[in-house]
């Protein structure tokens, strides 16, 4: 790399990226961040307050140019020209971009996608593959093309998938490994001397986004499907099932060898009080639950103030399928 000072540009809006985007700020040999193209303020909460998302607070606490539009135009792309930007990397942004901002950069545009593509291209990478029982995901280093998720692979860093990584726990490991991967890559992508390889487009798979009805259950699957699922979904949207019309939700659950003769969504306890629901295959074990508005508490704790009677037969609810065609979920 020669004398000059690299300018980067950063497109993205979750915290997942935070990682990466400091170990640039401490190695300035690796360039600068000279902006940030982020998500609008955001109202959430209890109190549906306006708040800025972690890559806007971060631009700002590092005194970061940045811009948040509700759609990216023209405009951000002038913006960026005329900050003389060298590179632009994205990773978890939530826009396609249009031509005029994959081109604004001279050794341009590369993202960073949470899943070792072609699979799992799409809204929900990393817990999509937790909840389908991947043993094995990463995250994609790859020139951003028109077609979402479908560039050119540059590299890629693997990540194993423990026994009790939940959604948060993976999302940590992968934010991690971003750092790695584009300690390998920056100086060749900033040079304009990065090899690329096509994906196979015969080995892709899309998910999507996720919604809260993907919280509900079917004990008619096995109960080391549902443990997968419940695992993924742990932070959000959750996973639970309805009892006296109140909507339950789990925490931590392991698959159990309780479950016997139990029919789909039949309950008994176990001698320390747990929860064990029969399911299509195996038992379901539940150590931890929660009402609405309420904590998160120890299976035996809730009990004693929410009865779910032995011999009780819990609903099974739909579990939407977590891939879709690619009509379905891919903008051409």
């Amino acid at each position: 790399m020669n004398d000059k000072t690299h300018r980067i540009a950063f497109f993205g809006s979750d915290e997942i990226a935070l990682p990466f985007l400091s170990s640039v700020k401490d190695d300035p040999n690796f360039g600068t961040i000279s902006a940030v193209l982020t998500q609008p303020d955001r109202r959430s909460g209890r109190g549906r307050k306006l708040r800025q998302n972690p890559i806007k607070e971060w631009a700002l606490e590092h005194h970061v140019p940045v811009e948040d539009p509700e759609t990216p135009s023209d405009a951000q792309a002038q913006w960026l020209k005329s900050l003389e930007i060298d590179l632009v990397v994205v990773m978890a942004y939530g826009h396609i971009l249009k031509r005029d901002l994959l081109e604004v950069a001279p050794s341009g545009c590369f993202n960073l996608h949470a899943s070792l593509l072609p699979a799992f291209r799409g809204a929900s990478p990393i817990e999509t593959a937790l909840a389908m029982g991947e043993r094995e995901t990463g995250v994609t280093l790859m020139r951003v093309a028109p077609r979402m998720d479908a560039g050119p692979i540059v590299d890629a860093e693997r990540v194993a998938i423990g026994e009790n990584d939940t959604g948060q726990t993976l999302r940590a490991k992968i934010a991690q490994a971003c750092v790695p991967l584009m300690v390998r890559n920056l100086r060749s992508l900033l040079g304009g001397g990065v090899d690329e390889s096509p994906q196979d487009e015969a080995l892709a798979t899309y998910c999507r986004k996720l919604t809260k009805l993907d919280g509900e259950l079917d004990f008619s699957a096995s109960a080391q499907a549902l443990v997968h699922r419940i695992q993924a979904f742990r932070v959000w949207p959750g996973s639970f099932f309805s009892f006296k019309d109140q909507r339950i939700r789990i925490g931590k659950s392991l698959v159990s060898n309780m479950a016997g003769s139990l029919l789909v969504g039949e309950v008994i306890h176990d001698d320390r009080g747990n929860l064990c629901i029969g399911t299509g295959q195996g038992g379901l074990l539940v150590e931890e639950l929660q009402k609405p508005g309420g904590q998160m508490l120890p299976a035996p704790d809730f009990l004693r103030g929410f009865d779910i009677p032995a011999g009780s037969i819990l609903p099974s609810g739909h579990m939407p399928a977590l891939l879709v065609p690619r009509k379905s979920n891919e903008k051409a």
